[in-house]
């Protein structure tokens, strides 16, 4: 099936008519440069499935939630839970499904720095969302390259300030939503500095889930010379409350979607986090002097994460570990990678990448005294060590074949100092390292200046986190009998690019031996397992029409079915892995008349995004309903001088459908859905000098 259907898209695109690809090669087309795949390439030459979206391009908002930066791209599930004590869901080909909270399975870099940990866990929480400017995903083979967890790559991009300004937001919106976002530039001649200052409140769409949270992000851009440029970064994010509604059972979602659950009461749910984060990046701007050096950057970092959470029982077992978390995480790390062109008269590039990050988490836990933290039940320190050897192979061997290949070597310890030893809670110190490689090959082919197809293979790997190595469904201790995944990819797809159209499409077949997935998840407390095997296979188109010099229409399509192998052994074998959709829908109309004066005239988006039902366990016993959803947005602008003042408003759920958000994967007692709020308004207004 999967064959028949790109056939089909090939056969549509080489039968264009003459005349229109004619008219398309006489139009100077954008090209789409790409750097996820760690090698600057065009869009159309990369072989890979690869989506860049200008965030301008994106319907506006508030910026409080990932999900707004990643809307209709092909391959993405993301679900927003209205909860903010519990991170955006994403996953991407279905990597990341197993997430109690967080990311896993997709890594998340921002202008070449990672934003995940070295055993493979992210926050998007940490992230200032009005900087990048721009945010590729990078899914099939070419991701494994990406080192731990890399079933795909999400990349933000920012872009160095180049005129002095100062700007004042203000947005609102429903359940008490506020923000307010200001922003000062200078830009000089060989240097600029940019500060942030974002405030964001709420009462939260359910009782309990109220939400303060302040961000400060510090920017220093200095020119070293004609070729190199370094970059100096400062963020802290503190957010000392956020509230935790809990998510709710079937019955309680069908009875009322609106309401807590009792237990957030009884046991004071609620997080609190303190991020911060320092980087400094030294990268060329220009072709180096030296004719072979065509590429180079080196990065350094190191942050801090604070967490204290209240879960929803009481954890008053010797063992349990308690249910009030205390987490400081500390994380370092260093990369330099350098793109060199071996002979001069061949296109022939090899990247060359090292890395060496370092997490050490203080986990204690504390007996949840209804609201207060009451007796000790956890004291250790955990380590996780990476050291990761990356080479990237991309070779134009042919006028219309480039050829990109890579392999990866990583070495992960992971180490658990316990000191809390006593009478029915043994010693559950332990370690335990993995040593894994890593690689992919990919071919594009042109067939036309404006249509190319693409084929790529690969073997990756997913090593548990060290939370996910926790807890253990029976005793206490880390669970060192995890084992890594290892992930096989296959991929086929074709590209086209023309002045008004742009269309990717593409099938993939992924293998997963000893998967990772939930086990257990009750009231925050999760266990996880090897699956034997899992498959997932899939097809995805995106594109985007430019109808008119006023209407473009943007797409994406995602069928994935994700099950678990065929086992006598196990009794979920066949069954569809949880927390994913087997299909995703989306499509944005946009109207944007031509401006004419000082007064943009004011443009219109609207969208609609439709999702199946997804299952919420291994069995399949429930599922989460399917959604249409619709949502509508204005923008105008107006300049006179050297001030602009942007204003938008915007619908979310305009038909006040009930709909469940996200769901939490195996919930032990039965709470699986994360309802989502009915009609919800927004509205912000920008003044910028």
């Amino acid at each position: 099936m999967f064959v028949t259907l790109v056939a089909l898209h090939v056969a549509a695109a080489v039968s264009t008519p003459l005349a229109a690809q004619t008219a398309a090669e006489s139009t100077e087309i954008e090209r789409l440069v790409i750097t996820a795949t760690r090698t600057a390439r065009p869009w159309l030459e990369t072989p890979a499935a690869v989506e860049r979206v200008d965030v301008e391009s994106l319907t506006p908002g508030m910026r409080t939630d990932a999900a707004e930066l990643l809307e209709g791209m092909a391959g993405l599930q993301v679900d927003t839970r209205f909860n903010f004590a519990q991170d955006t869901r994403i996953t991407l080909r279905g990597f990341g499904a197993r997430a109690a909270f967080g990311v896993r399975g997709v890594r998340l870099r921002l202008d070449g720095i990672p934003l995940s940990m070295p055993d493979g866990q992210a926050q998007t929480s940490s992230i200032l969302l009005d900087e990048p400017s721009s945010v590729e995903v990078l899914r099939g083979p070419l991701a494994a390259i990406h080192g731990n967890s890399a079933g795909g790559v999400i990349d933000l991009q920012s872009r160095r300030p180049l005129q002095s300004t100062v700007s004042a937001n203000l947005s609102a919106g429903s359940a008490g939503r506020e923000r307010q976002h200001l922003r000062a530039v200078y830009a000089g001649e060989r240097q600029s500095f940019s500060g942030d200052y974002a405030r964001f409140r709420t009462d939260g769409d359910r009782p309990f889930s109220a939400v303060k949270r302040d961000q400060w992000a510090l920017r220093w851009y200095r020119d070293l010379g004609e070729q190199a440029e370094l970059i100096l970064r400062l963020d802290d994010n503190d957010a000392p409350v956020l509230q935790d509604p809990l998510a709710l059972s079937p019955g309680q979602w069908r009875e009322n979607p609106r309401q807590t659950a009792p237990q957030a009461a009884t046991f004071g749910t609620r997080k609190s986090i303190r991020h911060r984060q320092q980087s400094l990046t030294l990268r060329s701007q220009q072709q180096s002097a030296l004719h072979w050096l065509a590429d180079w950057q080196f990065s350094t970092w190191h942050g801090k994460r604070e967490i204290e959470q209240y879960l929803a029982f009481p954890g008053t077992a010797i063992s349990s570990s308690g249910a009030v978390i205390d987490l400081s995480r500390s994380f370092y790390g260093t990369n330099l990678s350098s793109t060199v062109q071996p002979l001069a008269a061949a296109p022939w590039q090899l990247t060359l990448a090292l890395e060496q990050e370092q997490q050490k988490d203080e986990r204690l836990g504390f007996v949840n005294d209804f609201g207060s933290r009451g007796e000790l039940r956890r004291d250790e320190t955990g380590r996780v060590d990476s050291r990761n050897a990356t080479l990237i192979s991309d070779w134009q061997f042919l006028p219309r074949w480039a050829w990109v290949a890579g392999a990866r070597f990583s070495r992960i310890d992971f180490t658990v100092a316990d000191r809390f030893i006593v009478p029915g809670n043994p010693d559950d110190s332990g370690e335990v390292r993995y040593q894994e490689r890593a690689w992919s090959s990919a071919l594009n082919f042109a067939v036309r200046d404006d249509l190319s197809l693409f084929a790529g293979t690969g073997v990756g790997f997913e090593t548990p986190t060290l939370t996910e190595m926790a807890y253990r469904n029976e005793g206490s201790g880390l669970n060192t009998e995890l084992l890594a995944a290892t992930v096989r990819q296959h991929e086929l797809g074709l590209k086209l690019q023309r002045e008004r159209w742009l269309l990717q499409s593409a099938v993939f077949v992924i293998d997963t031996d000893n998967d990772l997935l939930v086990d257990r998840s009750i009231d925050g407390r999760t266990t996880y397992r090897n699956a034997a095997n899992t498959k997932r296979q899939g097809f995805e188109i995106s594109s985007r029409f430019t109808l008119s010099d006023t209407l473009s229409w943007r797409t994406s399509y995602s069928w994935l079915d994700a099950s678990f192998g065929q086992s006598e052994a196990d009794a979920n074998s066949g069954n569809r892995l949880p927390g994913l959709a087997r299909s995703n829908f989306f499509q944005q109309w946009q109207w944007q008349p031509v401006s004419s004066g000082a007064l943009q005239p004011l443009s219109l988006r609207l969208n609609h995004q439709y999702r199946s039902t997804v299952p919420v366990d291994d069995a399949n016993s429930t599922f989460a309903p399917s959604a249409h959803l619709w949502g509508l947005a204005a923008q105008t602008e107006w300049q006179w001088g050297s001030s602009q003042l942007d204003a938008w408003l915007r619908l979310d759920n305009l038909t006040n459908k009930d709909y469940v958000g996200s769901v939490v994967v195996n919930q032990g007692n039965g709470r699986s859905f994360e309802p989502a709020p009915g009609r919800l308004w927004m509205a912000g207004i920008t003044l910028r000098w």
